[in-house]
């Protein structure tokens, strides 16, 4: 059996001490899942973020705060209104290559709402706001580099704690870049997949918005002299759902629609918005260019001429494709590889998986690093009223990651940096 298929001394101390703290995770877990951090909570994500960042600077920790980006003022959902929210970044210096760990503050969930504590139910299932996503990988960063520091290992590391990942990570983008090439390996802690499997390949994602003018008039007395936005808007989206491709790698979806005011008036406007999400570039440059002709199309007559201002209807495009694919290069398979190898160690197993969703790693890999993004908990019914975390995991998978990063740390799994 090959020498990292077996834990040496230091992981051993590693896994025990990590499965000995096992109650106090539990405990921490129903402390943050308490803390409301969904909608732009600004109270709730400053509260988090103080927490963590004074348990990172314990263990040796300096701490920037930079200022988020705002958000485009089109998209639907989130909080265009507020202060964006300051991006933490927590840096620990020391020898090896340098270990980018990514975690977001942020959840889906209403503040408001009735679920809103981590409720214990039998055969060691929780339930609560954010548990899985991704409260329980935050505590598995944490405990993971504490019981680090507690061995001795030597880690160069930075945690880079975001607060808008769930609406698009659009005020953290730039700092997500930004930190990708300053490091050497990306390591996520998105929630595993339910049966523990790491997501090696992500589809990418985009978002759009069009917006249509028409003219308004009464419906039974001039009824001719309307241009309803609702009826552009119709044929508009029929061909852009027609872009759709799920064989080929490329879906399209829209949804909400809204228009008009009353039924008995011509909509003089209307508007929807939508979601892409594409395999790789080539789907990605389908996209990009099939919109780019229909926008042309939409704002120019059959000769090419562009309408005049105030020509009606007037058809508006906005979009970002914000978050490139994630595929499996080779890379990110060596460090995926790496990653199994510890588990197995650890008598965990590790399958590997693909999905369509998307998450901050996009962003790092896109970046130019190399990133696997699913070392969080095992859990299941993300973004709904009875998302669940296996209380086990906590200090599995901080077990896990505490090993990975030491290996990583010591040079006992090459990289390739």
């Amino acid at each position: 059996m090959s020498a990292l298929n077996e834990l040496d001394p230091v992981e051993t101390r590693l896994r025990d001490g990590l499965f000995a703290r096992q109650a106090t995770l539990e405990q921490e877990l129903a402390d943050l899942v308490a803390i409301p951090t969904g909608m732009g909570h600004a109270d709730g994500l400053e509260t988090t973020r103080a927490m963590l960042v004074e348990r990172l600077q314990a263990i040796g920790a300096t701490t920037s705060l930079a200022t988020g980006d705002e958000r485009p003022d089109w998209l639907l959902g989130g909080w265009s209104n507020q202060t964006p929210p300051p991006t933490a970044t927590c840096t620990h210096p020391g020898n090896g290559p340098r270990i980018l760990l990514a975690a977001h503050l942020d959840t889906v969930h209403d503040p408001e709402s009735d679920f809103d504590a981590l409720r214990h139910e039998a055969d060691g299932i929780s339930r609560g706001p954010g548990a899985a996503d991704m409260k329980g990988g935050v505590l598995v960063v944490m405990a993971a580099l504490e019981a680090l520091a507690e061995a001795g290992v030597d880690v160069n590391w930075t945690v880079l704690l975001t607060s808008d990942e769930e609406t698009g990570s659009f005020c953290s983008e730039r700092h997500l870049a930004e930190a990708a090439r300053s490091a050497d390996v990306g390591l996520v802690v998105e929630p595993a997949l339910p049966d523990g499997s790491l997501v090696v390949e992500r589809m990418g994602s985009g978002q759009f918005m069009i917006r249509v003018e028409g003219r308004s008039a009464h419906v039974g007395r001039e009824f001719e002299r309307g241009i309803s936005a609702v009826k552009t808007l119709a044929e508009v989206i029929i061909e852009v759902l027609a872009l759709a491709d799920p064989e080929a790698g490329r879906i399209v979806n829209i949804g909400p629609i809204e228009g008009g005011q009353a039924t008995n008036a011509v909509p003089d406007h209307a508007a929807c918005w939508g979601n892409v999400r594409f395999k790789d570039p080539d789907s990605q440059g389908v996209l990009e260019a099939a919109f780019d002709a229909l926008e042309q199309r939409w704002s120019h007559d059959d000769s090419g001429t562009p309408h005049p201002e105030g020509h009606l209807p007037r058809v508006h495009f906005e979009r970002t494709f914000n978050r490139p694919a994630k595929p499996m290069t080779p890379a990110v398979e060596q460090l995926a590889l790496a990653a199994r190898r510890a588990a197995e160690s650890l008598g965990q197993s590790l399958p590997f998986a693909k999905t369509g969703g998307v998450c901050d790693g996009n962003v790092l890999q896109s970046a130019g690093l190399p990133t696997i993004d699913t070392l969080g908990v095992r859990g299941g019914n993300l973004h709904r009223e009875d998302e669940y975390v296996e209380l086990g995991s906590l200090s599995e998978r901080a077990a896990l990651l505490a090993v990975l990063i030491k290996r990583i740390a010591s040079g006992a799994e090459s990289i390739g940096v």
